[in-house]
């Protein structure tokens, strides 16, 4: 395989979205910034869960929905890495791939986009039996438990789909709710209504992170990767992941997350809901971490070991003791709501889900 420090062109998968592109980009300009003399060649392509349209994320199916094409590209040297939302990305990868860096997280809020006619109104004061636009169950649930006076119906697409049905005059929805990141990376600050702080509505593993994924036997491309790496949000993702990964969740069931990264100090909260939102099973934890003063250099590694992937992460610059803490403490949240009969809420969602017309 070609070195990446002597390959002419290196070659970056990209879903075909506007979105996915403009993210796709701000990775590559990041990289020029360190590595002016490398060129870049955007490959696109679609994914099961852009081509599938007319059925809810949870009835395609979990695994991989907006990954498995661009990881087949990756596998057979099509093309040497990939830029995801890393709320899209499952928390194992297929053997061989690693998230080769992760950068500074951009507002892991939810956002809501009220329709004209509803411009000046929040969800709380939206007139009861508004209908708002969602894939997401982990919005739905929260909504359901938050604010029971409003409908809730399932919107699927790119944000530009979703934000021209909202904007349709004969269309049903007095709001959709999107993450925040996204619409910032647009430039569509202005379409933001209101945000929804994580206290009343958690937000979902990784969201507002961007992840770069490889093949984890690539050694030239992972140093070229390494400069990318945001300390606080590997940290935070890493703990994330662990959590949602230990307990076995998707989209197929309501499951959310917040955390911080404070004086060394990470907290995170996690919860699961039922479909309805009736049934909600929350605990939050914190754990003080040995995180090395930034000197600038990379941290050391042990010379004899292969290094260690953290939930499917690289260490990069993030020291590996900051990494494995923040593991354990997303497997010992997992662990807390496990004991208070979080798996057995999160199977009855999906049964729900597959026994549902």
């Amino acid at each position: 395989m070609t070195s990446a420090d002597t390959r002419d062109v290196i070659r970056v998968g990209s879903r075909k979205s506007e979105l996915a592109l403009i993210q796709t980009r701000h990775v590559i300009q990041c990289l020029k910034e360190y590595h002016p003399k490398k060129e870049f060649e955007i490959v696109t392509m679609s994914t099961k869960g852009d081509r599938i349209l007319d059925k809810s994320l949870p009835k395609i199916g979990e695994k991989s929905l907006f990954t498995e094409e661009l990881e087949l590209a990756l596998e057979n040297g099509r093309v040497d890495f990939l830029v995801h939302s890393l709320k899209d990305l499952p928390t194992s990868l297929p053997e061989g791939m690693a998230l080769g860096a992760i950068l500074k997280r951009e507002d892991p809020r939810d956002a809501v986009v009220m329709s004209k006619k509803y411009k000046d109104k929040t969800l709380s004061t939206l007139p009861e039996g508004c209908v708002i636009g969602t894939s997401s169950l982990r919005r739905s649930a929260q909504l359901a438990r938050n604010m029971p006076h409003l409908k809730v119906e399932s919107i699927r697409g790119n944000l530009n789909t979703r934000l021209k049905k909202l904007d349709d005059k004969e269309g049903p929805f007095a709001a959709i709710i999107l993450a925040a990141a996204g619409l910032k990376r647009m430039n569509w600050e202005d379409r933001i209504s209101e945000l929804l702080e994580p206290e009343d509505t958690m937000y979902a593993v990784g969201q507002g992170a961007l992840g770069v994924e490889c093949r984890e036997s690539d050694l030239e491309l992972l140093p070229l990767l390494e400069p990318l790496y945001d300390v606080e949000t590997t940290i935070r993702c890493v703990c994330e992941r662990s959590f949602l990964k230990t307990l076995g969740g998707g989209c197929s069931a309501p499951v959310a997350v917040s955390s911080t990264l404070v004086d060394k100090e990470l907290t995170i909260t996690g919860a699961v809901w039922s479909l309805d939102g009736q049934k909600e099973i929350k605990d939050t934890l914190k754990s003080k971490l040995y995180i090395p003063d930034d000197d600038g250099k990379p941290p050391r590694k042990c010379p004899y070991r292969e290094p260690k992937l953290y939930c499917s992460v690289t260490p990069g610059k993030v020291s590996g003791i900051s990494l494995m803490g923040a593991e354990q403490l997303g497997k010992d949240l997992a662990k807390c709501l496990i004991k208070k009969n979080a798996l057995q809420v999160m199977v009855q969602a999906r049964n729900e889900i597959l026994n549902s017309k």
